[in-house]
């Protein structure tokens, strides 16, 4: 599986720079668009996302497989995020040790203790896989995590497909152009979105996008926001900080902020310690929790995401708690589990991190931690277990085995990069929105993918992190 077109046209210098720049200008008339680094929160210059020249190979049973999971994903999710038994049994250990993890958890305790204010549960999550090359050279999917808050590039992937559409026409490969697919997140999420809304029942109150303060990526937000506005649902964006400004709970617990009622709030940030500047910010989030508008995610569903749930979930017997008498929903979740263990103190952590030591280029250490770039990779491993590996302290982390995904070659086009072809690995997301009233789901749905791309030199790191681009999967 080297390129997805013939070594004729990868190899042709003057016909790929010519595509090249022809790909840019239609990136820009299609909308793949991001603010530049030097001017984050002004559109007055922009630039394209970074993006693949040509779409990559996929092969159609494994992209299928993806997509035909995803709904049994976010039942998955939202059962774990009702279990406060399970929730606290599985961050026991983590929380002892990761105060981040620790700070949400003491929120969530709180929502139980004073009995949670919505019964409505919106949920827009992303869940990340790679292919693992075996050998034989087939290839199984793998998931690498569930992302269950601030999952991005819906919007920007609904624009893609027509960018490598026209490229491949250019590059006379007419019939390849025609099996791009058409996706669409930013319309599916934002009918998870509407619904949600819609449930909430007042038409005068909004949607409100919590934003990071440097919002490069305001263009993936505002796709999703124009689809909200085409069904006259008003949106606002604010900022922790606004919030705690202009935001306060009224007797009966709803969120009004600058004056407005808040009926959804959609997080955008919120994900990762360095979004907590201050105290204030944590006030911020516990006030939300509090009231009577609608989480995406609700707290309980952020800590269904996180890493050391994933680990859980991939021990004997346990998704077989969540499904009950569904085996076959079982085995299709758990064939998408690579190894997963603990490194909780005890003989089974001893285990793992002597496993880990011996061979560090088998595995990968992950933190609980969202955003790319977090994980740790072959010597940093014995490095870092080295010095943990005795205290509590490793158990902030999880080791799982390391995917081998198949090389691909592609050009790899961001601004002021140089046009040289890469050895290139690719991340396949499938998007999934579902809302749930009281007992009752009243949608469900896998609504779209999202497939990136990064030079294999790159270990870590997602598109907004600046190491993948965005791509699109041809299936072979």
């Amino acid at each position: 599986m080297a390129s997805g077109v013939p070594d004729e046209v990868m190899m042709n210098a003057a016909l790929i720079k010519e595509l090249a720049d022809m790909a840019k200008d239609e990136s820009l008339l299609q909308g793949v668009l991001m603010r530049t680094k030097e001017t984050p929160n002004s559109s007055e210059l922009v630039t394209y996302a970074p993006f693949t020249l040509f779409p990559s190979p996929v092969p159609k049973s494994v992209f299928l497989q993806a997509l035909a999971v995803q709904t049994h994903f976010n039942t998955m999710v939202d059962q774990i995020s009702q279990d406060t038994d399970f929730l606290q049994e599985a961050l026991a250990s983590t929380i002892e040790v990761d105060d981040f993890t620790a700070r949400l958890f003491k929120i969530h305790q709180q929502i139980l203790k004073e009995g949670r204010s919505q019964s409505i549960v919106l949920g827009l999550n992303r869940s990340d896989y790679m292919l693992d090359q075996r050998e034989d050279e087939t290839s199984s999917l793998k998931q690498i995590e569930i992302n269950t808050i601030a999952a991005s590039f819906g919007g920007l992937s609904s624009r893609t497909p027509d960018v490598h559409r026209h490229v491949l026409k250019v590059a006379g490969r007419l019939e390849d152009s025609q099996r791009i697919l058409d996706n669409n997140p930013a319309a599916g999420l934002a009918r998870g979105l509407a619904k949600a809304w819609e449930l909430y029942g007042s038409e005068r109150a909004v949607v409100m996008f919590l934003v990071e303060e440097a919002q490069r990526n305001i263009f993936d937000h505002r796709y999703i926001e124009s689809e909200l506005w085409k069904r006259n649902i008003p949106t606002i964006r604010k900022q922790f900080d606004d919030v705690y400004k202009t935001g306060s709970l009224d007797l009966e617990k709803r969120l009004i902020v600058d004056g407005k009622e808040v009926a959804v709030v959609y997080f955008r940030n919120g994900y990762m310690p360095q979004n907590y500047t201050n105290e204030q910010c944590w006030d911020v989030r516990l006030m939300m929790e509090r009231s009577t508008a609608i989480k995406c995610p609700d707290i309980s569903t952020h800590l269904a995401g996180t890493k050391k749930v994933q680990q859980v979930l991939a021990r004997p017997g346990v998704l077989e708690k969540f499904f009950p008498d569904q085996p076959q929903v079982v085995e299709q979740i758990r064939s998408t589990f690579t190894g997963l263990y603990t490194l909780d103190m005890g003989p089974e952590g001893d285990k793992t991190v002597a496993m880990a030591l011996a061979e560090p280029n088998r595995f990968v250490l992950k933190p609980q931690r969202e955003g790319g770039g977090n994980n740790i990779y072959g010597s940093e491993i014995t490095q870092v277990l080295g010095e943990v590996k005795q205290s509590t302290e490793r158990m902030a982390y999880i080791l799982m085995d390391k995917i081998s995904p198949p090389p691909i070659q592609n050009y790899l086009l961001r601004r002021d990069a140089p046009l040289t072809v890469s050895n290139c690995l690719s991340e396949l997301g499938v998007f999934g929105a579902y809302v749930r009233q009281g007992e009752h789901m009243v949608m469900n749905e896998c609504v779209g993918h999202l497939l990136r791309t990064k030079s294999s030199e790159h270990t870590d790191g997602g598109v907004a992190a600046g190491v993948a681009v965005l791509d699109n999967p041809l299936l072979v």
